[in-house]
């Protein structure tokens, strides 16, 4: 099939103001845990997450969702990133997350701040060991002449920490996006598509306004 004719048609049931919660963190939470029970979805906490430097060239990669509270949304990286770079010259970022199966996705923008140590150092310690240990390995985002040196430096990294508990490296933490935008997209016939979107008016008000598709 070509991409000029590959398309999907959606017969969902229409996205209905009272149908989401007025506060758009508990109705994020209430379509995650949609997205959790549904057998076809693998890794539903994926987002794509944007970011740009200080002259506005934007990139964007996925990233996995770790948390999520009334400040907002928490992921985890290495600081030495790109996306680290950027949200370090301009603390914006957007994120999506797209459910095809359940027709679903939603767009989230706002600021972006480093969490503290220790909800870096707590996650950090319930991660696998060798996620913990790949941490230490690399530099994400510096440039790799060879991929055995990856693994030359994991093997240094085990045996250094062979007899100990693998320590949180500084330069590998969280971050929150506290949203001021959130919109809540429903796939429908025709492209006649649902679209719900809150805004922030004041620091704990939210507007909630469709959109045309």
């Amino acid at each position: 099939m070509s991409i000029e004719s590959s398309r999907d048609s959606y017969t969902s049931r229409p996205l209905e103001e009272g149908s989401l919660d007025r506060d758009p963190i508990l109705a994020l939470r209430a379509w995650l845990d949609d997205a959790y029970a549904c057998s076809e979805l693998r890794e539903p906490n994926a987002m794509t997450l944007a970011t740009a430097d200080a002259r506005g060239r934007v990139s964007a990669r996925i990233v996995l969702l770790r948390g999520l509270d009334g400040r907002g949304l928490q992921f985890y990286t290495s600081y030495f990133s790109r996306k680290a770079a950027q949200l370090e010259e301009n603390p914006r970022a957007a994120a999506t997350f797209f459910w095809a199966p359940l027709h679903r996705q939603v767009r989230i923008e706002g600021t972006v701040a480093q969490l503290s140590e220790d909800e870096s150092d707590s996650y950090f310690a319930s991660r696998p060991r060798g996620h913990q240990l790949s941490a230490w390995a690399s530099e994400q985002s510096a440039f790799l002449e060879r991929r055995d040196i990856l693994a030359e430096r994991m093997a240094h990294f085990q045996e250094r920490f062979a007899e100990h508990d693998v320590p949180r490296p500084h330069s590998w933490g969280g971050y929150v996006l506290a949203p001021d935008y959130l919109e809540f997209w429903q796939g429908q016939e025709n492209r006649l598509h649902d679209r719900l979107a809150f805004e922030r008016a004041r620091a704990a008000n939210w507007t909630l306004r469709r959109l045309q598709p």
